[in-house]
């Protein structure tokens, strides 16, 4: 909920008022009868005034999603086109490119739009930095229930990018932030020739209980068997939350099981989201490292199969 607060849902601001408090059971839609005794103490507590109280968006501090990216990056210029920026490096000829797809939900109205946040600008940036095309685009997952629309947009912002003639078609890969994980089990299931890696960040890799998506194809954990010889990069915070967390390690073991090409980069103190969460001494050799690693992907250059980095 502070999240949504953040990124400027007009729905949950009405919820920073000072009365409204929180409170979290681990049970499910009928807590007076799974758990009577806890439900009770919770009502009394809230009674008392007891509970935690959302902040408001923009109070004090700027939420994480609006801080500084950890590394110093080139101030490169985007080249806007349709829900897509391009960065492009000084560099001739037709250049591979990383297209980084962000997590949500995002509420529709959100502002800045994803594309222009600090951490998807300085990795589009980052990747310019090494000779490639760093691309951020904007897609509509707005709800659980928009993970059809939200693969469509990044398939049309796919084509569009590699319609570009400062792009190599044949050199792409594609990076995914928490959410957005779920959107790469398509490209997992049957990975085109052209797309040379793929790679995630904290990203959550099966669909979590509530949210209704039993029996989709949003589903990384049973793709990861189909990725054949693609190269897998997965940024794996050691601060996340254990639901979350969950997702990633039974990625980790069918990847494992189906001879999939993983490379585990672990940022140890990480939390969900540390680029602008950690210390920025915890988290820049990590996210220097993997996007090197990408990049040694799309230029040819040979690299492990398997790393597993502290």
């Amino acid at each position: 909920m502070q999240r949504l607060v953040d990124l400027g849902d007009p729905a949950a601001a009405a919820l920073t008022n000072p009365r409204v408090t929180f409170f979290e059971l681990p049970t499910g839609h009928w807590p007076m009868l799974s758990q009577p005794a806890e439900l009770a103490d919770v009502l009394l507590r809230a009674a008392a005034g007891e509970g935690r109280r959302l902040r408001p968006a923009r109070d004090g501090a700027p939420p994480a999603h609006l801080r500084p990216f950890p590394l110093d990056v080139p101030e490169l210029p985007r080249d806007r086109r349709g829900h897509v920026d391009l960065y492009v490096p000084d560099a001739a000829g037709p250049r591979p490119a990383v297209i980084f797809v962000h997590g949500g939900p995002v509420p529709a109205g959100a502002r800045p739009k994803p594309r222009d946040w600090p951490t998807l600008v300085g990795y589009a940036r980052l990747a310019a930095a090494e000779g490639v095309i760093g691309v951020t685009l904007d897609h509509r997952l707005h709800d659980v229930a928009d993970y059809e629309r939200a693969a469509a947009d990044v398939t049309a912002a796919v084509e569009l990018v590699r319609s570009d003639p400062r792009v190599d078609a044949g050199r792409i890969a594609l990076w995914f932030f928490s959410a957005g994980g779920l959107l790469a089990a398509d490209w997992l299931t049957e990975p085109p020739a052209w797309l040379r890696c793929l790679a995630a960040s904290y990203p959550i890799l099966a669909p979590l209980p509530n949210w209704g998506l039993t029996g989709s194809r949003f589903h990384p954990v049973g793709a990861v068997a189909h990725a054949g010889s693609l190269p897998v990069v997965l940024l794996r915070a050691g601060r996340e939350s254990p639901e979350i967390a969950a997702t990633v390690e039974a990625f980790v073991t069918a990847a494992e099981d189906g001879g999939a090409h993983l490379e585990l980069i672990d940022v140890p103190n990480g939390r969900h989201g540390f680029e602008t969460l950690d210390a920025p001494e915890e988290v820049r050799p990590a996210l220097r490292h993997a996007v090197r690693s990408v990049v040694a992907h799309l230029t040819g250059e040979p690299g492990s199969a398997t790393l597993r980095t502290g």
